[in-house]
């Protein structure tokens, strides 16, 4: 089955790719990896903001980290061409604002994490980071950042 479709399963749609907010360009390829820039938390109804830990739960951190996964997916298909060319999803750094007493991150990223295994099964499966940030950019909850193996 190809992502598309397993996409169409799922009730996915991707958004267009976000255009860089700054002085960089959205992802880069080095032989068979793909750097993906930080995406940040948007719905469409706009960013997500917020801070974990000072009116905003889990449960909606988790849902910022899928916008964000979905974004890197958007940025990943813009690169490959096709999401049937990803043959790994190698690592995932998630960056979540959050108060200092705090300590629930991993459980936030995993809005993305799962994001990945839903879409990709096994391929999905990575190594990740999820740390807590004092505040992100437009006061985004949550921004995330991806390797991905592309199949030539």
């Amino acid at each position: 089955m190809s992502i598309d479709a397993r996409l169409t399963e799922l009730g996915i749609t991707l958004p267009d790719a976000p255009a860089p907010a700054a002085n960089y360009v959205p992802y880069v390829q080095s032989g068979d990896l793909l750097f993906v820039s930080g995406q940040i938390a948007a719905g469409p109804d706009g960013l997500i903001r917020g801070r974990l830990g000072d009116g905003m739960d889990v449960a909606q951190g988790a849902q910022a980290a899928r916008a964000c996964g979905l974004s890197l997916l958007a940025q990943a298909r813009a690169a490959a061409g096709s999401l049937d060319r990803i043959a790994r999803v190698v690592k995932l750094t998630g960056f979540v604002a959050s108060t200092p007493d705090f300590t629930d991150q991993p459980e936030v990223i995993n809005g993305c994490s799962d994001l990945m295994v839903e879409v990709f099964g096994d391929k999905g499966r990575h190594a990740r980071a999820a740390v807590s940030a004092a505040a992100l950019p437009r006061g985004v909850a949550v921004e995330i950042e991806a390797i991905f193996q592309i199949e030539r």
